[in-house]
């Protein structure tokens, strides 16, 4: 056994040894990898970068498409002690631009279909070494002019294959993700390598409870800290196999995916199983015979979708919180303790509490802040020291999220901690306001904001994607039938004084809905 803390000597070199070599690893639309070829090109990669210079402890940055160029370069960093940088693939060129700045990358491997469109961004910052262009189907690039650009395919011949391991302890930051940047510039949260193996540890194998025939599918990119869970470590850990999705995850797509790869876990978000659910294509497995596991992060899910969906489907939703800053998933509902409505009760391994604004505990049923110890916490962010410590305390990490814990246990999310509502005096969650919406027929998403009525009172405003069907009805009639039926499901002074039927509403590549460009677009 080796005494390597390297994260890499446990998720791919353990499975060479213990013979799964010839195991698939990960699959996507044009190949396969399996994890003695994974480890080869590991250390393929791990060789070209110390050739290109980059040293152990700093950057390289990743613009890549879910393809199985993503495991390679993601785990060829961390067998050289470089520390890979994922980037969201959706982001503003200026945001891309300001965190190759801020991470300070020496490098950067990125999809060709990505390349165009960067091309001023990529001119801009010098510091970059090296630009890893990564074709999926084994096509060439021509349209970049820059003599730092090299084909992945290039990149990874001229590697050593029998590169050496950097020796780490578990304590040694692998990577770096950045968070979304929805309340300022994002920050860059750094992760050593034991955080992978304790998410692992406890909601991978107690949770997921994740199997070596396994086949994971996750809509979540593997840029996202959900996904880096779903599509690697968790497939990894237990030597299982992951299918990985390059496109943009419509239901069709995702349908078609199911179809083709036969998973036995799928990882959704909330917003992705409500369109599935609307598809005319869903029914049993939602594509896949072999189906036996969904989870749901990044938002709550709606109580009256994870009914629907285990109806229609015929597999429960495992709902649950996470965050960039835990890593993954640490408080959830199990496979055999489902309580639709709730993030569930802490994950194994991990420890959950509620405090008030003066950081004293509160009762059950009282609302405030999600805290949560555990050991996937991050170091802290990136040259962000009062963030860090507002948000990192002891051994607690402050979430920013308004949930209640009931009698019997269960978290109950109620909103950010920013986006609570207080209406006629009494603190009112956007979230169940829009649970109960959603709850109608008529309704396929709903997002709701606080707005000011001529008084200069806050009041709820909701924003509603109609069902195909209520599209034809009279829009003053179905807004009437939604009030009456908020009313009558939460409370009367709960229901939204404004209701704005739009096609569709703004969200984060991880499919957060974006409430503040809601506020900050729109006034009743």
């Amino acid at each position: 056994m080796s005494g390597n803390g390297n994260a890499i000597d446990y998720f791919v070199d353990r499975h060479e040894r213990e013979g799964r070599g010839g195991s698939t690893a990960f699959r996507d639309a044009w190949r396969t990898l399996t994890y003695g070829e994974l480890a080869e090109a590991t250390r393929r990669f791990a060789g070209a970068l110390r050739d290109a210079g980059v040293a152990r402890e700093r950057r390289v940055a990743m613009l890549l498409l879910d393809t199985v160029d993503f495991p390679i370069a993601f785990w060829g960093a961390i067998r050289a002690g470089v520390v890979p940088v994922p980037i969201n693939t959706l982001l503003t060129h200026d945001v891309i631009g300001y965190i190759l700045a801020d991470s300070r990358a020496e490098a950067l491997v990125i999809s060709a279909s990505l390349v165009e469109a960067l091309l001023p961004v990529l001119h801009s910052i010098a510091e970059l070494r090296q630009v890893i262009v990564a074709q999926p189907d084994g096509g060439t690039f021509g349209f970049i002019d820059d003599d730092r650009a090299v084909a992945f395919a290039d990149f990874l011949a001229g590697g050593d294959p029998v590169t050496a391991t950097a020796m780490t302890p578990p304590d040694e930051v692998a990577f770096w993700l950045y968070s979304s940047g929805s309340t300022g510039a994002p920050k860059g949260v750094r992760h050593v390598h034991g955080s992978l193996r304790a998410t692992a540890d406890t909601y991978g194998a107690q949770v997921l409870q994740i199997r070596p025939d396994d086949l994971m599918l996750s809509v979540a990119k593997a840029f996202h800290a959900y996904g880096l869970g779903n599509s690697m470590t968790f497939p990894m850990s237990a030597g299982a196999s992951a299918a990985l999705l390059p496109d943009r995850p419509t239901p069709d797509a995702v349908i078609d995916t199911m179809q083709r790869h036969q998973p036995t876990l799928f990882a959704g978000v909330p917003t992705l199983f409500a369109a599935m659910l609307a598809n005319p294509r869903i029914g049993p497995g939602a594509g896949s015979d072999r189906l036996r596991r969904c989870i749901s992060a990044g938002e709550a899910l709606p109580a009256e979708i994870g009914r629907r969906w285990a109806e229609m489907v015929g597999v429960d939703i495992l709902d649950g919180i996470g965050s960039t800053e835990m890593l993954h998933i640490f408080v959830s509902n199990r496979s055999d303790d489902i309580r639709y409505g709730t993030s569930g009760k802490p994950v194994p391994g991990y420890e959950a509490v509620i405090l008030d604004e003066h950081g004293h505990r509160v009762a059950n049923g009282e609302a405030g802040e999600l805290v949560v110890r555990g050991p996937s916490a991050a170091e802290g962010y990136w040259h962000q020291r009062e963030k860090s410590r507002r948000t990192f305390r002891g051994e607690w990490t402050h979430t920013g999220d308004t949930y209640i814990r009931d009698q019997d246990g269960y978290f109950r999310f109620c909103g950010r901690t920013d986006e609570m509502l207080k209406v006629s005096g009494v603190w009112v969650s956007p979230f169940e306001v829009e649970e109960a919406l959603v709850s109608h027929p008529s309704v396929l998403e709903a997002a709701v904001v606080g707005a000011q009525d001529r008084d200069g009172l806050t009041k709820p405003k909701a924003f509603v994607v109609l069902q195909e069907a209520a599209r034809q009805q009279d829009t003053e009639t179905v807004k009437e039938l939604l009030k009456t039926h908020v009313k009558e499901r939460i409370g009367v002074w709960k229901y939204p004084r404004w209701i704005e039927f739009v096609d569709g509403l703004p969200k984060t590549a991880t499919g957060k809905i974006q409430r503040f460009r809601l506020r900050d677009d729109h006034r009743p």
